[in-house]
Formats: structure tokens, sequence, C-alpha cells
């Protein structure tokens, strides 16, 4: 790893300064490159899916899983990072002192951004165009349950980069996935420049409490929906149903659901109808529903303890509380929440108005799913991550929050 991070970082140079064009026709070779090896690619997915059987979850197995559709797809964002603007040299403010010293402020790329990652092949591509587009290196660090997948997809990214002409250190997979790997990472201080960990919680605290190179946390989501009393109730049926069920796997996915308690008792078995009958009915597994007492005297479902309300399940478990109003869904989303994504569905503007000011969460919905948090719903192509706190980044990461930005000042003999 360490001769790795040593061409990783004699690399930046290299894609620092290529041009907007130059990267952007790397870009579709490697896109094209992702299309030509694609059945290496899924031979090498179907290594990871058996090796993954009995081990890790149905659910979890499908965010491993790919096939051409999603091939495809991993190619498609690349090509839409392709097109989006270029954030490096970008001018982020600019003024002229009385004294006739011009000041710029310029993004510019911050060099070697390591992401260690967890089950998910299309991070490695979606990682690694991110990167390139906005002129960093990347070194990439996949779970053990993708390493046969994340290999195949960074050898026909290198094809597309050799064709180009283009350094291949650009992109670097590290090789082992043991957990010494991704600590010597987490303290490669001088080679990395920004440490990204996307996965779930063990992954994000074990680089709050080991990092030592400037980390952005990312990707654990306790999203919660609040169905307020002015609700349209069929509205917030199709919302927590696309919430939940759509990919309960992932980060933007629905983990709690609060309801005010004035409309529980007609909401509750519409919610328990779409979720538990209707996909039983229709061969789908139904969700399992953990009910506070008030929800548990409505309808049936799996009596809630208090650790449910702080869990990101990732699986189809939805917990749910009745509350009285909507300052009391705040207080609750405020005491449980990992700063992801919350969401409300209501038709009243005060109740909208008051959740929106007070919850203190990356993404903040009105009448829509949380499924969205994404970068590319987002139109930023895709993304490298979505950051939970509040420095240098927030929400989905694309091209700009991979700069950092200096100043450039111009002046005509000024001296102080």
């Amino acid at each position: 790893m360490t001769e790795m991070l040593k061409n990783a970082k004699k690399a930046k140079a290299d894609i620092s300064n290529l041009t907007t064009e130059k990267k952007n026709s790397l870009l579709m070779a490697m896109a094209d490159a992702v299309i030509d090896n694609s059945k290496k690619i899924l031979d090498a997915n179907k290594i990871d899916i058996e090796n993954a059987k009995g081990i890790i979850s149905d659910v979890m197995i499908d965010r491993l899983r790919l096939d051409n559709d999603r091939i495809s797809a991993m190619a498609n964002g690349i090509r839409e990072v392709a097109k989006l603007p270029d954030p490096v040299g970008r001018v982020i403010d600019k003024y002229v002192r009385e004294d006739g010293l011009e000041i710029k402020k310029v993004s510019v790329p911050i060099g070697v951004v390591a992401i260690i990652y967890e089950s998910r092949p299309n991070v490695t591509a979606d990682a690694a165009a991110l990167s390139l587009k906005s002129g960093n290196v990347c070194v990439l660090r996949g779970g053990k349950e993708a390493f046969h997948s994340a290999l195949a997809i960074v050898e026909a990214l290198k094809i597309g980069i050799k064709k180009c002409g283009v350094n291949e250190n650009v992109v670097n997979l590290v090789t082992d996935t043991t957990r010494e790997s991704a600590t010597a990472l987490m303290k490669a201080n001088g080679f990395v420049d920004l440490l990204i960990p996307r996965g779930g919680a063990g992954l994000i605290n074990a680089c709050v409490k080991n990092a030592t190179v400037p980390c952005i946390q990312t990707g654990t989501g306790i999203c919660h929906i609040y169905v307020e009393k002015s609700a349209d109730l069929d509205m917030a049926v199709s919302i927590v149903n696309n919430a939940k069920t759509s990919r309960p796997s992932v980060c933007n996915a629905e983990e709690v659901l609060l309801v005010d308690k004035e409309i529980a008792n007609k909401f509750l078995p519409m919610i328990k109808a779409k979720l538990v009958d209707e996909r039983k009915n229709n061969g789908c597994v139904p969700v399992e529903l953990r009910l506070d007492g008030f929800s548990a005297d409505i309808i049936d479902g799996t009596r809630a303890d208090d650790s449910d309300f702080d869990t990101e399940f990732l699986d189809y478990i939805l917990a749910v509380k009745c509350v009285e109003d909507v300052k009391e869904a705040v207080t609750h989303i405020s005491l449980h929440s990992t700063g992801h994504s919350e969401a409300i569905v209501t038709k009243n503007e005060q109740a909208k108005e008051y959740f929106t000011k007070n919850i203190d969460s990356a993404a903040v919905y009105v009448n829509a799913s949380t499924r969205f948090t994404d970068g590319g719903e987002f139109g930023l192509g895709c993304e490298m991550g979505i950051s939970t706190q509040k420095l240098h980044a927030r929400g989905p990461m694309g091209l700009n929050e991979l700069n950092t930005y200096k100043y450039v000042i111009t002046g005509n003999g000024n001296i102080r």
C-alpha cells in the first residue's frame, strides 16, 4: 500500500493539469471500457454473490448484485459526470481592494481522495469518475464482499485511462480488504488528503475513532417521515411505501414513521394494508412494523423497544410512533436522527414552516420521499457519498464538494 500511495501522490499533477476536454474524453473512454468489459465484470460479480450467500441478508445481496442494466447505469453515470461543468478553476469570489490588490477565491482539487466503502460495486465507478473530473486522484478500498467486482471494474477503468495516455495511477484499488488496510488509510498522513468512509455505522465510527487524516462522515441514515394531521393520506401512503420498500438497503430509505395521533386510527390501517397485507398477497416480502404502545392498540405488529428508534435497519422493517403534533415530531427526530434525511407530509403551511426550520438534517423534504437524497437525483451526475456532518460538505457530495479553494492575489508592486 505504501508504494501505491506514493504513486498516487505523484499522479496528482497528472490529473490536476488536464484540461476539461481531456478529462471529459478520459471519462467517456472509461465508460466505454466498462461496457466493453461487462462480461468480465458480471463473471466477477457472480463469484462475489456466491461467496456472500448465507453470510449477508438477501437485501444486501441485492445491493451487491450487478446485471446488464446496472452496468449500463454505471457507464451512463460516468458519462453524466463528463457532461457536468468542471469545478476546477471556478472563481468563487473576486474583489479589488482600495490599494488595487485583486483577490480571487478559486476552486482547486483536494489531491488524493481515499474512499472506504462496503458492498456496492457501482461506488467504484462513481467515485473514480467524480474524483477524476474534479482533478483528484482516487484510492478505492472496497469491502471483501464486493472485491472481485470492484477489481474487474477498476481493471476496465484503467483500460480506458491508458487508452487516453493518462497515468493509470490516478485510479487505485487497495487489494487488501482486512481491517488493517482500512486503518492504514485512516492514518496515511502525507499521502491521503481526504478520507471518505461510505458505509454503515461500524465503518463510520471506526473512522471517527482512528482517522488522523481529514475525514468526512457519510452514509448512516435513520430517516424519518412524519405524517401530520392535515396530510393527504393517500399521498402519505404512497410516499411511505416508496421510502421504505423501493430499496430498503440504502441509506436514504425510511426507518421511522411518525404519525399524528389525531389521524392514527384512520392512517395506520392504511399503512398496514399497503406495506404488510398487499405485499403478502403479491408474493413480496412484507414490512415488519415495530409499533409503539399507541400504534399497537390500533394495528397488529411487533411491539417496539427503545432501540428500534435508533436503528438503521436496511431491511423490510419500519419503526412506528404516534405523536401529539409537529413539535413532538421534531423533538423525537432531534433526539434520534443521524442528520441524513427527514420528511413531512402535510397541507398545513405553519407545520411545514416549523418542520423545515427546526429539523437539522442534510435534506429536509415536504410531501416527497426521502429516497431522492442522491447525487443523480440532485443533478450531480452521481455521488461520492452523502455527508451527514456540517463542515466542508453536507448532503450528496458531487464535484464541487471534491474541491477546496485557494486565494490568488494579484498586485502591482503592492507592499504592506
